[in-house]
């Protein structure tokens, strides 16, 4: 599959089915998104796995939007461990993290599994839940599965604004 059919095809699961998500397909996800691109490769983000009962548990302390998977990746970064932009300050974990993010994404729609991006969530209420360090911020959360068999993208997935919305051309 050429990456622009992949990009089309990928859509936000939010129905999973029961089958398993074998080691070996989550080790190489885990291989995919340790490839991105990170500021000055750092590497600052942390991907927190949790499985089964107990992780959707761990997840439904902090939202309801877990969809019935039966694994999560959380994606973190380290926010003693990443670049930070001199003039202002400005953390670039939370870029690594995104960056991270898109790979796995990708990768997980590219083995013909599900996720969905996960932003609404209490952060305090994750941390405290995965016991998560003080220095290890959660950015997004990825409910990963094979989708059900009548899961489908929601209509608004098809919605694009034209190129001229979110392309500016200053010259």
């Amino acid at each position: 599959m050429d990456f622009k059919q992949l990009a089309t095809d990928r859509y936000s699961c939010r129905k999973f089915s029961d089958r398993e998500v074998d080691e070996q397909t989550i080790n190489h996800l885990l291989e995919i998104q340790r490839l991105a691109p990170t500021a000055c490769n750092k590497q600052a983000q942390r991907i927190y796995i949790l499985k089964g009962e107990k992780g959707r548990e761990t997840i439904a302390n902090a939202t309801p939007h877990t969809f019935g998977a039966n694994l999560f990746f959380v994606v973190c970064y380290d926010r003693d461990d990443c670049w930070v932009r001199r003039c202002d300050g400005f953390a670039g974990g939370s870029m690594d993290a995104v960056i991270a993010g898109c790979h796995l994404d990708l990768a997980i729609a590219e083995h013909g599994l599900g996720t969905c991006w996960v932003g609404d969530f209490d952060p305090v209420k994750l941390t405290e839940a995965m016991k998560l360090p003080d220095n290890h911020i959660p950015m997004v959360i990825f409910p990963i599965g094979y989708p059900a068999k009548d899961a489908r993208p929601s209509r608004q997935h098809f919605d694009r604004k034209p190129l001229e919305h979110t392309v500016i051309d200053p010259s």
